[in-house]
């Protein structure tokens, strides 16, 4: 049986995972500064993207994103264990991504992947310490057909 404050940090650890797709898919990346901890590692490199520390992934992020004209991360099949002030957590994300193409059509993508993260409790709650992307699936990634 889960305690009282086993159940708490879950959720707590839920609505941060929320606050993190909200956060990306509002193009509110200084919201991220409640989300990571300061020093926290994070790779997308799974789908493309690059690994750092919290700063240089943040900085990333809007230009990297500005090529998409709308995306929307769908979080769920949380699975968090929670070890006092520490715990790790599996999350499924659905990430379809649209862009504009120079023809002036667009072009949508869709990605499945899993967040494996680490959380940490700190005295403003609960952050992200670290966050690895793990592909599971990609489907109509436009084709590159280079010079």
């Amino acid at each position: 049986m889960l305690s009282l404050q086993e159940i708490s940090d879950r959720l707590e650890i839920q609505q941060l995972i929320v606050d993190y797709a909200n956060a990306i898919d509002a193009h509110d990346f200084n919201a991220l500064d409640d989300i990571f901890t300061p020093d926290a590692f994070i790779d997308y490199t799974e789908l493309g993207g690059i690994k750092g520390d919290y700063p240089e992934i943040k900085a990333w992020l809007e230009p990297t994103l500005g090529f998409f004209k709308h995306y929307n991360h769908l979080v769920g099949n949380m699975g968090i264990k929670v070890s006092g002030d520490t715990a790790t957590g599996r999350v499924a994300c659905f990430n379809p991504m649209r862009m504009d193409l120079p023809d002036g059509t667009s072009h949508v993508m869709f990605f499945g992947l899993w967040y494996h993260d680490k959380y940490v409790r700190t005295p403003a709650g609960w952050r992200i310490t670290r966050r690895v992307e793990e592909k599971c699936f990609d489907h109509n990634m436009p084709v590159y057909k280079g010079d």
